[in-house]
């Protein structure tokens, strides 16, 4: 008997030979029975889609079918996983399709439907492509291969956007180092948020710079505060004459003949040329080590030098000359800039300014 045979062997008598075409006869009525069995599942919506994946499985383990056949049920199979966003598996069932059956146009579909939902925009248009090179009318096939030339479009565009994103951010860090700056890592992110620095056509920094009142840890923004401008500018229009009282300074302290600015000389970590690099861009495009590049490496050594270097000059109050500009202030040797500038704002006629010069107190 034919089931007694050992396994490649080849029928010899007549009777073996009708024992092999009764099973074949059987499987691929079993693989016919499974894969209406799919069918019916599918019809019946989401919550039979798994029993439509197991009956187009056990069909395609009969392997009687033949290929033709066989091609549809990868294809049926790759189907059910396209619903269930099994995208990974109904690429490589649609695939196996294609491989069985050339002329499967549901296949190269479903081929291409998969891919482009795993963002393989290369492998979707090629699907799409050998599809219609078949089948030049199909309207599934030619509306997806105009969905993916646009998401290809919309890729390229983001592309070259990320690029430029990216080369301003190299050419503002290379700017900050250029001009002596220390760059050191955000103190108050609550307070400034992402703001950061920006580069004018005429090779100009903008800053925006936190003003901390340090008897009560109110703040206040100068959103652009130019490289050249002095601080004296900026503090005679915040505490003009027609300017109102800060509105917890019940005392009127705080008054342009009374204000005084000051920086703690040596206090932050600076940044390594990667992560100032990285502070540039977030908010902007993706970090990752394959988009800073090779020129951001980190000069581990020389950061962890500088800040030991400075670490003993740590603490102390430095008074700003409001005579002086922002550039004057931010290249001083003992001043790392937390991200964006702080400077801390006092009033000689508080008695809190007695304590702030006598250091007893220290940012929080």
């Amino acid at each position: 008997m034919a089931l007694w045979m050992e396994a490649g062997s080849n029928p010899v008598t007549e009777s073996e030979r009708a024992d092999l075409d009764a099973i074949a006869a059987l499987k691929d009525s079993a693989a016919q029975e499974l894969k209406e069995q799919g069918n019916q599942y599918l019809k019946m919506g989401k919550k039979h889609y798994r029993d439509a994946i197991d009956c187009y499985t056990r069909a395609i383990n009969q392997k009687a079918s033949s290929d033709s056949d066989n091609s549809i049920l990868f294809a049926n199979r790759a189907h059910v996983n396209l619903l269930l966003g099994n995208n990974r598996r109904a690429l490589q069932d649609a695939e196996e399709a294609i491989k069985l059956c050339s002329t499967n146009v549901k296949a190269y579909y479903r081929a291409a439907k998969a891919a482009f939902s795993l963002n393989l925009l290369t492998e979707a248009a090629s699907f799409c492509q050998r599809g219609l090179e078949q089948f030049p009318s199909n309207e599934e096939l030619k509306k997806l291969s105009v969905q993916i030339d646009l998401r290809k479009k919309e890729h390229e565009n983001h592309k070259m956007q990320m690029s430029k994103t990216v080369a301003a951010a190299k050419e503002l860090a290379s700017t900050i180092e250029n001009r002596g700056l220390k760059l050191g890592k955000a103190v108050y992110q609550e307070l400034t948020g992402l703001r950061k620095p920006v580069l004018d056509s005429s090779n100009i920094l903008h800053w925006p710079v936190l003003l901390l009142y340090a008897e009560v840890m109110s703040s206040d923004f100068i959103e652009d505060f130019c490289e050249t401008d002095k601080f004296s500018s900026h503090l005679d229009m915040m505490f003009s004459e027609s300017s109102l009282p800060l509105p917890w300074d019940e005392n009127c302290a705080y008054t342009r003949d009374a204000v005084e600015l000051y920086y703690q000389a040596g206090s932050g970590t600076l940044m390594s040329k990667r992560e100032v690099l990285k502070y540039l861009l977030e908010g902007t495009v993706d970090s990752s080590a394959e988009v800073l590049g090779d020129e951001a490496k980190d000069d581990e050594q020389n950061s962890d030098d500088s800040v030991a270097s400075m670490s003993n000059r740590s603490g102390k109050w430095i008074k700003v000359n409001e005579k002086q500009t922002l550039h004057d202030i931010l290249r001083k040797p003992d001043y790392i800039i937390p991200a964006i500038p702080v400077f801390f704002v006092v009033s000689k006629k508080s008695s809190f300014y007695h304590d702030f010069r006598a250091g007893k107190w220290s940012a929080p």
